[in-house]
């Protein structure tokens, strides 16, 4: 960011004159006219990102734009009824920083609305064609399909295209390692905590009593025992583990020997299904390394920006390099970024996620894009062949 600008002032009103109760006019509330004439004053047509805040400091709106003064002057011009009208005649302070570009303010808008969710932004709150798997930060996590990250501690593992498929895979995953699916508001009693409450509680679902789920609602499990299959799921999820498949294995064969072939092919089913999905899993960790290269993006006047991506996720934002040393100060940035060592998939937080979809998405709406792009080790090479890095 090179620039913040910001202002606040008392809300004004213009009441239209009366003459007595029984003959007044409706009162007519205008937006604040020292606001209006201060963004004149203030502000400049360039890259940035704008936030609007109501007279109790509460953050109503964030928005980026390409031309900050013109974008933030138009919402004095709305029309009564639209939204942009309700929301200028909420504003008391509006604050703004400048920044290069257009990708950037995208990101930098996304992540704030991610932060601090105000009330007047929908954009990055629709329901997406993309599902996460998510683990929750719960006392007893669940493994559950969602359209949407919010900033609550859960890990995300995808995105994945298929939402209905998703949310089935999560159902079985859930089972095969006895998690719970319940609702988040069912108490929770672990097995090593059961001396502080009383005996003799009631399984909460069928589950429970069909023991597919550990069944921490009465107090089945310990808090290790659980604990472990969550890092389980975690594992299977990241593409580390096989257990959950070699179980259901296990289960298959000994229903075939005891002669219960229904059972079996219910089995076999399952694991078809978790095998789809682990191989989703690979080919997800290859789109996503799809995104990993150098984006040099021009900015205004001169400020151009070289954005370090790694995996769909900005790592370093650098000033495009113009002289020997800052060029020398680039490549080390460049070695550090991509020669330590990631495994993935990962999990991912609500904003690292959202980041991901983000970047898809630009390039995928902007496809010349791809060609201001250039793979690390080509980018070093082309400036020094002695140098070369090795991209984990």
């Amino acid at each position: 960011m090179v620039g913040r600008d910001t202002f606040d002032a008392a809300r004004t009103t213009s009441l239209s004159s009366r003459t007595n109760h029984e003959s007044a006019t409706p009162e007519i509330v205008q937006p604040n006219p020292t606001l209006r004439e201060h963004v004149r004053a203030r502000a400049e047509n360039r890259p940035g990102v704008y936030r609007m805040f109501g007279p109790g400091e509460e953050l109503l709106y964030v928005g980026k734009s390409v031309h900050v003064r013109t974008r933030v002057l138009s919402y004095f011009r709305a029309d009564k009824g639209e939204k942009a009208w309700e929301l200028i005649h909420e504003t008391a302070r509006i604050e703004w920083d400048y920044i290069p570009n257009e990708f950037f303010s995208l990101i930098q808008e996304m992540k704030l609305i991610q932060e601090q969710q105000p009330r007047f932004n929908v954009q990055h709150k629709r329901r997406r064609i993309y599902a996460f798997v998510k683990v929750t930060a719960e006392a007893a996590p669940r493994v559950l399909p969602v359209t949407r990250v919010v900033d609550d501690g859960s890990t995300y593992y995808g995105p994945f295209p298929r939402v209905n498929a998703i949310a089935l895979i999560a159902r079985e995953l859930s089972q095969v390692l006895g998690l719970r699916d319940c609702p988040a508001s069912t108490p929770v009693f672990f097995h090593d905590q059961l001396e502080m409450f009383a005996a003799g509680r009631i399984p909460r679902c069928i589950r429970a009593e069909l023991r597919t789920c550990l069944a921490p609602c009465v107090g089945r499990p310990s808090a290790g025992e659980y604990m472990s299959m969550v890092r389980l799921a975690r594992r299977f999820l990241e593409g580390k583990a096989e257990r959950p498949l070699g179980e259901l294995k296990d289960q298959m064969e000994a229903a075939s020997a005891r002669m219960d072939f229904e059972y079996a092919a219910t089995l076999r089913d399952r694991i078809e299904r978790l095998t789809r999905f682990r191989d989703q899993l690979v080919a997800f960790r290859g789109k996503v390394e799809n995104l990993s290269f150098l984006y040099r993006v021009p900015g205004f006047a001169g400020d151009d920006r070289l954005y370090l991506i790694r995996r769909g996720r900005i790592r370093r934002e650098v000033r495009f390099p113009k002289t020997k040393r800052a060029r020398e100060r680039v490549a080390q940035a460049i070695d550090h970024v991509y020669s330590e060592a990631e495994t993935g998939p990962a999990a991912l937080t609500a904003q690292e996620a959202a980041e991901i979809l983000l970047i898809a998405r630009w390039f995928r709406l902007n496809p010349k894009e791809r060609g201001r792009t250039m793979k690390p080790e080509a980018w070093l090479a082309e400036r020094d062949p002695r140098r070369v890095v090795t991209t984990s």
